[in-house]
């Protein structure tokens, strides 16, 4: 089975690909997508649909994992990315039935195992369980990894982390 996890963004979105053989998360690949703030708003957001598309054609996969969206303070950043992560999900809607989201602390749960673990302890975790050589970088990519080793351990089995 093959996991393409999204960490949304508007200026940087995160993705990451894994393969699970034998129960056993596999990395594949990983990157960003990237707007800059010079192009129009509806522009960044058709560039990312381009973007998501090609990776839906490039790495096929089987099913696709969202880390939901947390704001506590800037409701216009939390629009802003929100739009972006609604883009996102149209594109993927559009490609399969089977989209997920996990929280941040659920997926640092899975990885770590502590809910509450620092973004250097997810890196170590992943570069640990993926047998890698160097940390996951940028961190909105490694992000996306881990919510692709989340779903990989925690919810392929269940429809229980099933967008709704």
């Amino acid at each position: 089975m093959r996991i393409l996890g999204i960490d949304p963004g508007l200026a940087t979105m995160g993705w990451g690909v894994v393969d699970v053989e034998r129960g056993m998360p596999h990395y594949v690949a990983c990157g960003t997508i990237t707007t800059t703030p010079d192009t129009l708003f509806p522009q960044r957001l058709v560039s990312i649909r381009t973007d998501v598309e090609n990776l839906l054609a490039r790495y096929k996969p089987d099913h696709i994992v969202f880390e939901e969206l947390f704001f506590a303070r800037n409701v216009t950043t939390a629009f802003t990315v929100g739009a972006a992560r609604g883009v996102a999900i149209t594109v993927c809607a559009a490609y399969t039935n089977q989209l997920y989201e996990y929280t941040p602390m659920q997926i640092k749960q899975a990885v770590v195992g502590y809910g509450h673990a620092e973004k250097q302890q997810v890196q170590q975790m992943l570069r640990m369980i993926l047998k890698l050589s160097d940390i996951i970088k940028p961190d909105d990519a490694a992000d996306a990894v881990a919510a692709a080793v989340t779903h990989a351990h925690t919810g392929r089995a269940s429809g229980q982390f099933l967008m709704k």
